[in-house]
C-alpha cells in the first residue's frame, strides 16, 4: 500500500525560502578522536561508520525518504526513496596532511555552499580525515524542512552514545513503501480537505460549550497574531551585514567555557542566553567600529537579532520537523559598558518573554494547516523581504557529558545555521560537555573579515567576564572549570 506524510506548514516554508543564494540546510562540524576508528593504513574506517549509520537508520525513518508533490496544489509530502543508497549520503574526503583547523573551515564553507539534491533524501554526512592532533571530522548537512536546532541535537544523540562501546548492531531490514501515484495523492488531499470542516466544527462546538473562556482565548490569539505579524513587518536598520548575498560561504568557530558563561550570569544576572546576546551586541559594536562607523552612527542603528525559540514540548523531543517561533530583540550595540549592555539585553528579553509572539507563530502555523494557501509560508517570505532583523543568533543546549561514536570520543561540535536573503551572518551555538561552541556562517563576499568578528566575540565576552570578577563578592560564583586540553578541538592562543 502506498504511504506518504504531508509536510507541516512550517516545514514547507523552509523549502519555499530556499533560493540559489540561500541553501536551507542545518549543518555542523563535529571533531572526534581518530584512534578508535583508524585503519591499519592510518586512515579512518569509513565503511565501519557506514555500517554504524545503517544500524541507526530505523530510528530516523525520514532519512530514507524524499520529497514528492501533490498535483495541482504542489504541497510537498514525504515518501520512501526506493533508490536509497547509503554511500551517496555518507561521503569520504581528506585534507592534505597535516590538515589543520583553517583547512577544515575552508572545506566546510565549500560543502555548506552546495544545495542538497531535492530528488533524494535531504541529508549528507561527510567524513574528513587528514586532520592534525589525531582527530577526524564529521560534517553534517540536513535540510531545515526536516529538523530545527533542538531536533538536530536529539538526532545527534541517536548517532552518539554516552558509552565508548564500539559494538555495531546489525541493521534492521528495510523495504521501501510504494510511492503513491498522482491519483492517490489527489484523492488523499481531497479526503483531508473534506475532513477539515469537521475538525473546525468540533472546535466550534467546544467553543460554544465554554463561550466566555473561548472569547478570551480567541481575543488573546488574535492579539498574538497581530503582534507577531507587526514585529515581522517592521524593518531593522541597514547595516554592513545586510547586503545582497551569493551562494558561497565562509565558516569560522570559537569556544568558551560554559562555567565562565555561568559565572557571568550568576554575578551580573540574567540567563545564559542573555550573556550570549550581550556578547554578540558588544562584538557587533566593535566590528562595526573596525569597519569605520563612528560611535554616533552605531548608536543610531536599530540593530536586531533573530533568536529562534523552541516551542517543542518535552513529549515531542526526538521527533523530526520544526517546532520553533522567533524573537527579534534590539541589541545594545553602542553600549560600551559590559554591565549596562547585559542589563539592556535582560530588559529586552524580559519584555519579549511577556509578549505573545511565540503564541502568534503557533496560531499562524495551525491556521496554515487548515488553508489551501500556505499562510505561514507567505508571511515568512514577506517578513524575510521586509528584513526585520540584521543577523541570526541560535543557542541550543546540548548534553553535558562526553559522547562517543563507535568508541571515538566527540571532542567538539560547532553548529551551522542557514542564511536568508540580505542576511550575511548566522551565529549558532551549542553547549556540550562543559563548553559553549560557536559556529559562524557568513557570506563569502559580504564578510571577508569574518575572523575579525570572531575576535570581537572573544573581546566582548572577556569584558563581561572581567565585570563579573569585579562584581560584589556575595553575588559571585567561585567554581572554575580547568582550562580545556588541546583535544577539545579549540586551539590555544
Amino acid at each position: 500500500m502506498a504511504t506518504h506524510e504531508r509536510l507541516s506548514a512550517l516545514d514547507r516554508t523552509f523549502l519555499d525560502l530556499e533560493y540559489t543564494e540561500t541553501p536551507m540546510h542545518v549543518a555542523g562540524v563535529m571533531l572526534f578522536d581518530a584512534a578508535p576508528l583508524r585503519t591499519p593504513g592510518g586512515g579512518i574506517d569509513v565503511q565501519k561508520i557506514r555500517r554504524y549509520v545503517a544500524s541507526r537508520l530505523h530510528l530516523m525513518p525520514r532519512y530514507r525518504q524524499r520529497i514528492a508533490r501533490i498535483p495541482f496544489e504542489n504541497h510537498p509530502v514525504w515518501v520512501d526513496d526506493d533508490r536509497f543508497n547509503l554511500e551517496y549520503h555518507v561521503r569520504h574526503t581528506a585534507l592534505p596532511l597535516p590538515g589543520g583547523d583553517e583547512q577544515l573551515k575552508r572545506l566546510t564553507g565549500r560543502i555548506i555552499s552546495q544545495q542538497l539534491d531535492r530528488g533524494k533524501p535531504l541529508w549528507e554526512l561527510w567524513i574528513v580525515e587528514g586532520l592534525d592532533g589525531d582527530r577526524f571530522a564529521m560534517i553534517t548537512k540536513t535540510h531545515h524542512c526536516m529538523i530545527d536546532g533542538v531536533a538536530a541535537v536529539d538526532l545527534a544523540t541517536v548517532l552518539l552514545n554516552p558509552s565508548p562501546d564500539p559494538t555495531i548492531p546489525d541493521a534492521q531490514p528495510w523495504k521501501p513503501q510504494s510511492a503513491p501515484s498522482r491519483g492517490e495523492l489527489v484523492m488523499e488531499e481531497a479526503r483531508r480537505r473534506l475532513a477539515t470542516p469537521l475538525e473546525i466544527g468540533k472546535a466550534v462546538l467546544g467553543a460554544m460549550q465554554n463561550p466566555a473562556e473561548t472569547a478570551e482565548s480567541i481575543g488573546e490569539q488574535i492579539f498574538a497574531v497581530t503582534e507577531t505579524l507587526g514585529a515581522g513587518m517592521s524593518s531593522a536598520s541597514e547595516s554592513p551585514f545586510n547586503q545582497p548575498i551569493g551562494p558561497h560561504r565562509r565558516f569560522e568557530w570559537t569556544a568558551i567555557e560554559l562555567a565562565d558563561v555561568k559565572r557571568v550570569k550568576n554575578a551580573l544576572g540574567g540567563t545564559v542566553n542573555d550573556v550570549v546576546l550581550a556578547t554578540v551586541a558588544g562584538a557587533v559594536g566593535l566590528f562595526l567600529s573596525g569597519r569605520g562607523l563612528s560611535r554616533k552612527e552605531i548608536a543610531q542603528l536599530d540593530f536586531r537579532a533573530m533568536v529562534p525559540v523552541s516551542v517543542r514540548a518535552s513529549s515531542e523531543r526526538g521527533t523530526l520537523g520544526n517546532r520553533i517561533a522567533s524573537w527579534a530583540p534590539r541589541l545594545p550595540i553602542a553600549q560600551a559598558d559590559p554591565r549596562r549592555r547585559l542589563d539592556a539585553v535582560r530588559e529586552v528579553t524580559a519584555d519579549l518573554k511577556g509578549s505573545r509572539q511565540a503564541m502568534g507563530a503557533e496560531v499562524l502555523a495551525r491556521v496554515s494547516e487548515w488553508t489551501a494557501a500556505t499562510l505561514l509560508s507567505l508571511a515568512m517570505r514577506l517578513a524575510a523581504r521586509a528584513r526585520p532583523f540584521n543577523l541570526i543568533v541560535t543557542n541550543v543546549p546540548g548534553p553535558q557529558i562526553p559522547l562517543y561514536m563507535i568508541g571515538s570520543r566527540l571532542l567538539a561540535g560547532y553548529p551551522i545555521g542557514p542564511l536568508f536573503l540580505d542576511q550575511s551572518l548566522n551565529i549558532a551555538l551549542l553547549s556540550y560537555d562543559g563548553r559553549l561552541y560557536w559556529g559562524f556562517n557568513g557570506d563569502w563576499d559580504v564578510l571577508p573579515d569574518l575572523r575579525d568578528l570572531v575576535a570581537a566575540i572573544r573581546t566582548s565576552f572577556d569584558e563581561l567576564l572581567q565585570a563579573a570578577e569585579t562584581a560584589p563578592v556575595q553575588t559571585r560564583t567561585h567554581s572554575r572549570r580547568p582550562p580545556a586540553k588541546h583535544s577539545s578541538g579549540e586551539r590555544k592562543r
